[in-house]
């Protein structure tokens, strides 16, 4: 739809003038402190040599590199294009096809020059900022009819710097009515985008040549693949300490999400999955030790914001979040408390439970082994102690203690298990199969090593299903990977988060370098890389896989194939997929659960591609008001469904304390057939069972 400006719009736009050359110029210089070492210069050479040697790939450093390093860094450096002009954008591309050159030399100097400006536009972008909001919010005029492009990354560079200082007037308009949205008023918005920027600035004046020097690098060591990153001295000290777990922290994995932080992954058991108050790709805006105040962490660097959370074991960290269920743009946050501690072994532990259903008239028990993670208790084992704890040995025994209970088949759910011991993923297979590889790891250099299992016999062979969802990775793809290849048991829920890749950690001069020099393959020879494990049958995904997973990543390793490690044996299943697919479809068509999943995600993929927003108050309110409606109806629908009470307005029912306290309690009292998705995947197993003469065997 076009736009046009108003009369007073278009007076404002006409008396916006180009700031002045010696301004701009003043603003450069205060950042000409910022100099490559020698001792960078080393590291930057070292660096090109390790990849060149030991990465998994080995591509060439050639122009074609220099491409890709060239767009990744002007991505790191502007992502939403906001301080870069055209005209520097043209200075810029001459170096386009050169970094190959510079790196092999080790002449870091226009990476640098590259990083100066960006520091000076966005110095000057906080200023302009600041001189607004002290003129005060009501000062703005939120009656034109203008609009804003909120995803820019393919957007045209501003042609010069009036018309980017036009782009800033828009970007904090929107800033300041996303503030007014979600209920902040004036004077208060006033003071947090002031203390904001001013805090920003500060930030900016302490930039070390170090933060140049690791922005530059990882612009050349993520074109190999986003998991080769390097580590300053600073970060790798961060790192040490972290995995010494002398500092402890909530027990989430974090990325950057342009200018916020966004949560990818709760590990099992932590304090933030424990907490039921946060999810993945939930936004960190704020961060507070104890009861002090929140410190806004809008446009930190990721290093800094974890330095900020990690903290003592048993002291308390404030975070205020933008939750992942908003819809997008909406800055509606919440504030929650976490304990800092360590992740308990025992609180990882895999648990029993039996899924009781109807099946023609009959009550059939179905057993539900939940694995947070792939454990083994390393100190012990090594120590030759005979009662060391591990997810193989605690999954034997509750498998005997079903088999007890007469259960007539079994569920492993790896829902949310990122991962672990890829020992125990081997060991764990070895329960199931009769003997033989579990998985491949190619290194760099061809080289095929294959883990197996050794153990003759198998210690179940009765019927099986595996439930994962997006979040299951790593040793959770490798097992059920090999569930899936040895025709063992039918993989069932979402497609897996798809990392198949082993890093290792190599000391430079200066920092370290953390490189991909592994990938892991299936027996059947396909890469769990990228697209991880395929269901056999599939659920609506509970998450948008655009925004998690390894193919969310820039410059993620593709999927492959080798040669496979096993022949492959008839597919018991495959006869009745079909058949399968279509109870299930006729089942779940109707469920709420299910209705509820695949129409929220849809809705949120909708309002995703909106990215055009009115900059106009009463036209944003109204926008926003459609989009609860919409949110409210599909609730409504899922609680009609299940002859629960209807709401009149959507309620944030995680602000309040009590209301948190109930649900957790109803959560505690939950039996497994009140789970949608396990309760599901009990019945495809009893529909197998009925359907298939070997299924019973």
């Amino acid at each position: 739809m076009k736009h046009t400006l108003t009369r007073s719009a278009l007076a404002l736009v006409i008396s916006l003038v180009a700031l002045p050359a010696s301004y701009a110029m003043s603003k450069a210089q205060q950042w000409d402190y910022l100099q490559p070492d020698r001792d960078q210069m080393i590291a930057s050479l070292n660096v090109v040599e390790l990849l060149k040697r030991h990465h998994y790939s080995k591509p060439p450093l050639d122009d074609a590199r220099s491409r890709k390093m060239y767009a990744g860094y002007l991505k790191m450096l502007d992502p939403a294009r906001v301080y870069f002009t055209a005209t520097d954008i043209q200075e810029f591309n001459r170096w386009e096809t050169q970094f190959d050159d510079f790196l092999k030399s080790g002449n870091l100097k226009p990476g640098y020059a590259m990083y100066n400006r960006q520091l000076s536009r966005q110095d000057q972008y906080l200023d302009y900022a600041l001189e607004k909001l002290s003129k005060g919010v009501d000062a703005i005029d939120f009656t034109l009819t203008e609009t804003f492009e909120t995803d820019r990354e393919k957007a045209p560079w501003a042609a010069d710097e009036e018309a980017l200082k036009d782009l800033w007037r828009k970007r904090l308009k929107d800033q300041i009515l996303r503030l007014k949205i979600a209920n902040k008023e004036p004077k208060a918005i006033e003071e947090l985008l002031t203390k904001r920027y001013k805090n920003q600035k500060k930030r900016l004046q302490q930039t070390r040549s170090e933060d140049v020097f690791q922005t530059y690098i990882n612009a050349f060591a993520q074109t190999y693949d986003p998991h080769t990153t390097y580590l300053s001295p600073d970060n790798a000290e961060n790192f040490d300490i972290n995995m010494s777990l002398s500092l402890e922290g909530i027990g989430a994995m974090l990325q950057s999400d342009n200018e916020h932080v966004k949560i990818v992954r709760l590990i099992p058991a932590g304090p933030a999955e424990k907490s039921k108050l946060v999810a993945p790709a939930d936004k960190i805006i704020a961060v507070g030790q104890g009861q002090k105040e929140l410190v806004d962490v809008i446009g930190w660097r990721l290093d800094e914001v974890v330095k900020l959370i990690r903290g003592p074991k048993g002291s308390q960290v404030r975070l205020e979040i933008i939750p992942a269920s908003n819809a997008p743009n909406d800055m509606t946050s919440k504030v929650i408390t976490l304990t800092r501690e360590a992740v308990k072994l025992e609180e990882q532990a895999a648990k029993k439970s039996i899924l009781n259903l109807d099946q023609d008239g009959r009550q059939v028990k179905l057993g539900v082994i939940e694995i947070p993670a792939f454990y083994l208790d390393f100190k012990a084992y090594r120590a030759g102690k005979p009662d060391y704890k591990s997810t193989t040995r605690d999954v034997k025994r509750l498998i005997t203690e079903l088999q007890d209970e007469q259960v007539e088949g079994i569920v492993i759910d790896l829902r949310n298990n990122g991962g672990g011991s890829l020992q125990e993923a081997t060991e764990l297979t070895g329960l199931f199969i009769e003997q033989g590889p579990t998985v491949l790891v190619r290194n760099s250099d061809g080289r095929i090593d294959v883990l197996t299992d050794d153990h003759e016999g198998v210690f179940y062979d009765g019927p099986l299903t595996v439930l994962v969802n997006r979040l299951s990775a790593s040793a959770s793809e490798i097992f059920a990977g090999a569930m899936q290849d040895y025709r063992r048991a039918l993989i069932i829920g979402g497609q897996t988060f798809g990392k198949g890749t082993v890093q290792t950690i190599q000391p430079l001069n200066h920092g370290e370098l953390k490189l991909t020099l592994a990938k892991f393959y299936r027996v059947s020879g396909k890469s769990t890389q990228h697209k991880g494990v395929i269901p056999d049958i599939s659920y609506p995904a509970d998450m948008d896989i655009n925004e998690i997973g390894e193919s969310a990543l820039p410059e993620a390793m593709p999927w492959d194939s080798i040669k496979p490690a096993i022949h492959l044996k008839k597919d018991p299943f495959q006869p009745f997929i079909a058949e399968l697919k279509q109870r299930h479809n006729a089942r779940t068509n109707n469920d709420p659960d299910f209705v509820f999943s695949r129409e929220r995600l849809a809705l949120n993929q909708r309002l995703q591609k909106d990215t055009l927003v009115s900059l106009n108050e009463a036209e944003r309110r109204a926008e926003y008001a459609k989009i609860e409606q919409k949110q409210l109806a599909l609730e409504n629908a899922r609680r009609a469904s299940k002859g629960e009470d209807l709401l009149k307005t959507l309620i944030k029912e995680d602000e309040d304390d009590q209301i948190i306290a109930a649900a957790a309690e109803k959560d505690a009292q939950k039996k497994p057939e009140d789970d949608a998705y396990l309760a599901e995947t009990g019945r495809i197993l009893l529909d197998w069972l009925k359907l298939s003469p070997m299924a019973s065997r």
